[in-house]
């Protein structure tokens, strides 16, 4: 089992930068898959990244694509979202989230695909 908490989150205006950490507790980080969705009151959960286990392999929604990085340190057991050029629409709370696999080049784009979830952190863009 693996524990996620997020941090970074906060305030910022738009065309500003934030980079949110997900901190994962255990040893067998580098096994999962991981990824960062984003959720608003009202509507489903968003996928925004995916990065595989070795860190090869990236996924990103069109809506971030070009403005968002995932990236992950699986020495110390830490996941990255560099979110650049940031809009009023990217207000959410985020998540990140571990998901199983044997397989090292293997990314996730559906939550249900996703084991473990951390708390959330809320982004909130101003205009």
């Amino acid at each position: 089992q693996v524990q996620l908490v997020e941090s970074g989150g906060g305030l910022v205006q738009a065309g500003g930068s934030l980079r949110l950490s997900c901190a994962a507790s255990g040893p067998t980080f580098s096994r999962y898959a991981m990824g960062w969705f984003r959720q608003t009151p009202g509507k489903e959960r968003e996928f925004v990244a995916a990065i595989s286990r070795s860190g090869s392999t990236t996924h990103y929604a069109d809506s971030v694509k070009g403005r968002f990085t995932i990236s992950r340190d699986n020495a110390n057991n830490i996941l990255y979202l560099q979110m650049n050029s940031l809009k009023p629409e990217d207000t959410a709370v985020y998540y990140c989230a571990a998901g199983r696999t044997y397989s090292y080049g293997t990314v996730y784009s559906r939550s249900q695909q996703y084991d473990y979830w951390g708390q959330g952190t809320q982004v909130t863009v101003s205009s």
